[in-house]
């Protein structure tokens, strides 16, 4: 697989708990220029990548994670 360009943003909404604020919800949007033949590796990888990172599992249940990704064919 050849990628040729990845960037990634991730927002977080904050809301007030009492007198203080608390992360309640994480939007994540990668944006990759590749392969069209890689469309479904990357779509795949997207579907299952917060089940193996330490971030995504230590705050799931507590902090809503949303991911989506822009492709731009190469």
């Amino acid at each position: 697989m050849e990628i040729k360009g990845l960037d990634a943003e991730a927002v977080g909404e904050v809301e007030a708990e009492g007198k203080v604020l608390v992360i309640k919800r994480i939007k994540q949007v990668f944006r990759l220029t590749a392969s069209e033949d890689d469309r479904q590796t990357v779509e795949r990888v997207l579907g299952v990548y917060a089940d193996s990172c330490p971030v995504a599992r230590s705050m799931k249940g507590s902090i809503e994670i949303t991911s989506e990704m822009e492709f731009t064919p190469a």
